[in-house]
């Protein structure tokens, strides 16, 4: 009886500790993933300094399916603004709603399509936000619908000599804002016309993107212009924020 209920004991510790096991090899797992993002946040706040500008900005976008009907898009840089602060680039009511998160650097480039028929820039916003600002700021967007405000459009980037220097302020037809929570960033772009056409009423990306919609900006496509390169603008920073945060030190 003695070495059977000993047997017993030992399986019922073993089996303990396989499960301790377990869930400690779980605790493990979920640290590393912890620091994994926090050095994955921390590391994507100096990436407009550490990457060289064609990283960020590609001299070529390809937008497989970005086109109305899943047309197929491809963008041109055709100007990539100096880094600033956020006043050059940033309505002043747009930077009052960013301001809990901090502006520490905002980078710009502007491209147009093939037929150089429409103009977009796309813009990146480093804060100084840590993750809990900036998630909160994200929730703020979302439950006020903040990127579908008229008066918070990003300011186009209208460059001298380029098929953009007519898109000014009064030339925006279609935008995007998205707010990160996996980096200090806010990503956005603007869309319009190059023939420097006016915009009486803009409309949301999204809005424009959708079915059965109407408007001038609909109908040609400048909402897919603002969203498409706005996705794979933030998948390429998403792609160097990863590649950064995985290096190791020589």
């Amino acid at each position: 009886m003695a070495p059977r209920t000993a047997a017993a004991a030992a399986c019922m510790v073993l089996g303990l500790g396989l499960i301790g096991g377990a869930v400690t090899g779980s605790w493990i797992i979920d640290d590393d993933g912890d620091a994994t993002t926090a050095t994955s946040f921390s590391s994507s706040a100096g990436l407009w300094h550490n990457v060289p500008v064609d990283e960020l900005f590609p001299p070529t976008v390809l937008g497989t399916g970005a086109g109305p009907g899943g047309a197929d898009r491809a963008w041109t840089r055709i100007a990539v603004a100096p880094a600033t602060g956020c006043a050059e680039g940033l309505d002043a009511l747009l930077r009052k709603v960013l301001a809990p998160v901090g502006c520490q650097r905002l980078i710009r480039a502007t491209y147009t399509d093939a037929t150089q028929s429409y103009v977009t820039t796309v813009g990146l916003l480093f804060t100084k936000g840590d993750p809990a600002a900036m998630t909160a700021l994200a929730k703020r967007f979302e439950s006020e619908r903040l990127d579908r405000r008229t008066d918070l459009l990003p300011l186009p980037y209208a460059a001298k000599g380029t098929a953009a220097e007519r898109f000014g302020p009064h030339q925006r037809a279609s935008w995007t804002i998205s707010v990160l929570t996996d980096a200090p960033v806010v990503a956005y772009a603007v869309s319009g016309w190059a023939d420097g056409r006016t915009v009486d009423t803009p409309q949301p990306a999204a809005d424009a993107e959708a079915s059965g919609a109407t408007t001038a900006a609909a109908q040609a496509g400048l909402g897919n212009e603002a969203q498409g390169l706005a996705d794979r603008i933030e998948r390429r920073l998403r792609q160097n924020t990863a590649g950064s945060a995985t290096e190791k030190p020589s």
